[in-house]
């Protein structure tokens, strides 16, 4: 799954944690990738949203760091139920832009190794497709330091791209391949295909949809993209199919 959570607050302009967490828990997803993750208050556990999001899904929290702050004042985050053997930030940001960057996470799926990147690019077109070039290079990279092999990609975020295959996405899909361009944004009356999920080796995507529950619609100004991710039938029949999501109710 991948959603921006637009700092937690909702269309009718409030901010509130709780209901991002729970918009989390009715998906249920294995593995979420969480954009515009950020501080709005100063005490309590609404004050680390990050934390609060973790306990609430009882998954692990994977940060990269942001300006001013090392827990990342505001930016992206995985959500996982499975081992993470390793996680690393990728640099995106392009002068005279916002920081941007993209998480980039082994994790342990019984004997297989996923590598998870989370990112969210930025909204001018020549700033887009010079981040896709950047997360296609890092791709390539194979010598990075101690890190284990791994055999499938799964990767996902905000790509603010509303033109179709045009710019990012067109360097996305040639590496690969085309992703569902399913419309997500704005929440209330979604017309733009901001959000996609990529899969690439031996594995594949499944079941793509976006969640409309009406929770949904209100606690964000984007709507959560789900997918199922399915290995191929040349991996071991036991590891078959891991799903990014639990359930698919509100598939509206």
């Amino acid at each position: 799954m991948t959603y921006n959570i637009h700092t937690c607050i909702g269309v009718d302009g409030r901010y509130d944690p709780g209901r991002i967490g729970a918009v989390l828990r009715e998906i249920d997803a294995d593995i979420a990738s969480l954009q515009e993750v950020g501080i709005r208050r100063r005490i309590g556990l609404q004050a680390d949203p990050w934390a609060l999001l973790g306990q609430v899904t009882g998954c692990r929290v994977i940060t990269a760091a942001g300006a001013g702050n090392p827990r990342g004042r505001f930016g992206n985050a995985i959500l996982t139920r499975f081992p993470v053997l390793a996680a690393y930030s990728i640099d995106l940001t392009v002068a005279g832009h916002q920081p941007r960057n993209a998480i980039d996470a082994d994790l342990l799926l019984g004997d297989r190794v996923l590598r998870v990147i989370a990112t969210h690019f930025g909204l001018h077109a020549a700033e887009r497709r010079l981040q896709a070039n950047r997360l296609m290079a890092a791709l390539s990279e194979t010598g990075a330091t101690n890190r284990l092999p791994t055999y499938a990609v799964l990767l996902m975020g905000d790509l603010n791209e509303w033109r179709g295959r045009a710019g990012a996405i067109r360097s996305l899909d040639r590496r690969l391949g085309p992703s569902a361009a399913v419309r997500t944004f704005p929440s209330w009356m979604p017309v733009l295909p901001l959000d996609r999920i990529y899969a690439d080796g031996p594995a594949t995507l499944r079941d793509i949809w976006v969640y409309r529950s009406p929770l949904a619609r209100l606690a964000s100004d984007h709507l959560p993209l789900v997918g199922s991710l399915c290995w191929t039938a040349r991996e071991p029949q036991r590891h078959k199919r891991r799903k990014l999501s639990r359930r698919r109710s509100d598939r509206r």
